[in-house]
């Protein structure tokens, strides 16, 4: 067998049983913790939604599962990862990891929070152990748009003073949490979120994966 043949294939050894456990046990601590304090539909974040997808994924092995999260993840996390970096040179690029130095906010639930930093890598160790399902895309594709439309038609917009309550969740309505944005009118917002996802981050990391990373046996 070549070395091509050998780098392009998933890695015998699957998924450790210690990442298995240490996963699960930072989710079994941030699942009762999150909706004590949010709520339940802060499950409905892409971000939350991908680290139940990634639970069940580690435990069944499943390509698909974790390849769907790395679709949707990798991209918008790097930015996150980015912008927290940015922090301590005194920068904030786009403003979306603000909450993370307010010191106001309690520590653990940032603590917590910081999962957004070191999911990416997570699901970037995990794809190339179960290798990448090419169906990834379009599974990935199909529940944001459901998770978009059921955020922008049943769950609250943003408020004045949303304090702990998700509002605005996904950004539906605008990248603010206390008013809703005003450059155009918000279906042309909503239909910009559901195709722009796609086109600009979903679809890049989809080629990138199937390029470098090892794919998934049919």
């Amino acid at each position: 067998m070549s070395i091509a043949a050998v780098s392009a294939a998933p890695s015998s050894g699957r998924i450790p049983l210690p990442v298995k456990i240490g996963f699960t046990a930072f989710m079994a601590v941030l699942v009762p913790v999150y909706t004590y304090w949010y709520g339940p539909t802060n499950f409905l974040y892409f971000c939350d939604v991908s680290l139940i997808l990634t639970l069940i994924g580690i435990w069944s092995e499943s390509a698909l599962l974790i390849s769907m999260c790395a679709v949707g993840l990798l991209l918008p996390q790097a930015f996150w990862v980015v912008d927290y970096l940015a922090h301590f040179a005194g920068l904030s690029p786009t403003g979306m990891t603000d909450y993370m130095f307010i010191s106001e906010h309690s520590f653990f639930l940032r603590f917590l929070s910081g999962f957004h930093g070191w999911l990416p890598f997570l699901l970037l160790y995990l794809v190339w152990r179960l290798g990448y399902d090419r169906r990834a895309f379009l599974n990935w594709s199909v529940l944001a748009w459901a998770l978009l439309l059921l955020c922008y038609f049943v769950m609250p917009g943003p408020r004045p003073d949303p304090g702990m309550t998700p509002v605005n969740i996904n950004y539906v309505f605008g990248m603010s949490d206390t008013a809703p944005q005003s450059f155009v009118p918000p279906l042309v917002w909503l239909a910009g979120l559901m195709i722009g996802l796609p086109l600009l981050a979903f679809i890049p990391t989809h080629f990138a994966l199937r390029r470098f990373a090892p794919q998934a046996s049919a």
